[in-house]
């Protein structure tokens, strides 16, 4: 199957306040030469924590940022490389769930004009016939013709976001970035919104690059996993088989991590030392290995390259065969 989506070597840096010790500026490295691909029809969770680059990269595949370097192949289009004018038309195609549904809508704006804006943007529909292809978005996403005449505020975070996916709906697109959309809601309300999610992707043929830092709602809807560290994907692999045998030690550590309500099913915890390091001055080496019960001299040295280790399973780790084993004679 062609990938929808290639992404070859993306990157971005964001200049910092201050100077470098000795002069010149100081750069954040956001996004460092990441690469994958997304097949239609299916979802691929991104995870990693606060500050790993998730939210950046689906601004730079959407050219809501510019990348600093990398490729993004759209059906036959460089995205990186087309012009504002050239942009335009494929972003029927491209859109994004926001993770703040209150923010994402504009307060002055009743819902009904919200949902009309993409049809007029794009002349989607004759402006008598704008009402009627409303109320059938709000049916599809659980809410009623009414709730048309209301404000955002006036509606629940669930219902708010409800909205947003009807907006990203709204021009039958094929790619949707979720960036968090159940982050800021109550556990009963996201269960509700993933299987509203999941419902639609089903109904429209959707492909959803779907981005959490909860590995429980990761496992729940995705299909493949890559998993981002400081900036650079250090593990992609089928959700099943990721979360059965993982190959990276910042993945194992993330598994290790998640509440489970049975204390007889915990996972045993391999040991972190220190902080995630700042990406104004990331480690030498494999940017994981301050942090690594399994690094040794080699990982200080030299950064590992993103691997196969088993068929459709990549992991960019010096000694991916140990992990699960948190030998202590590993230490470095």
């Amino acid at each position: 199957m062609q990938p929808l989506l290639e992404v070859r070597h993306l990157s971005k840096s964001f200049s910092a306040a201050g100077n470098r010790p000795g002069g010149g500026r100081r750069y954040l490295r956001a996004v460092n030469d990441i690469s994958f691909d997304l097949y239609p029809g299916e979802t691929l969770g991104l995870v990693g924590e606060s500050g790993c680059g998730k939210s950046t990269t689906a601004r730079l595949l959407l050219r809501l940022l510019d990348a600093d370097a990398g490729t993004v192949h759209y059906q036959g289009h460089e995205l990186l490389q087309l012009s504002p004018a050239q942009m335009r038309p494929l972003r029927r195609d491209l859109q994004m769930i926001f993770q703040d549904p209150y923010s994402s809508l504009n307060p002055r704006m009743k819902v009904g004009e919200i949902l009309a804006e993409p049809f007029i943007i794009h002349k989607l529909a004759p402006p008598a016939e704008i009402r009627g292809e409303v109320k059938k978005l709000l049916a599809t996403v659980g809410l009623s013709d009414a709730h048309q005449e209301r404000y955002p505020h006036e509606f629940s975070g669930g219902q708010r976001q409800r909205i947003g996916i009807a907006r990203a709906l709204a021009v039958k697109p094929r790619l949707i970035v979720a960036d968090e959309p159940v982050s800021a809601l109550d556990l009963s309300i996201q269960a509700q919104i993933l299987n509203l999610l999941q419902d639609i992707q089903e109904e429209f043929g959707l492909t959803y690059l779907f981005i959490a830092h909860d590995l429980s709602v990761i496992e729940h809807i995705s299909d493949r996993v890559a998993v981002m560290y400081l900036g650079q994907i250090v593990e992609l692999a089928p959700a099943a088989e990721l979360y059965r045998h993982p190959r990276h030690p910042y993945s194992e550590a993330l598994l290790a991590a998640v509440p489970r309500p049975d204390p007889t099913l915990r996972r045993p915890h391999p040991p972190l030392a220190g902080e995630i390091a700042s990406p104004l001055a990331p480690p030498s080496g494999c940017p994981f290995h301050p942090r690594c019960p399994y690094a040794r001299p080699l990982c200080h040295e030299t950064a590992p390259l993103l691997v196969e280790q088993s068929p459709g399973h990549f992991a960019a780790c010096h000694f991916s065969n140990e992990v699960g084993q948190f030998p202590s004679s590993a230490r470095g």
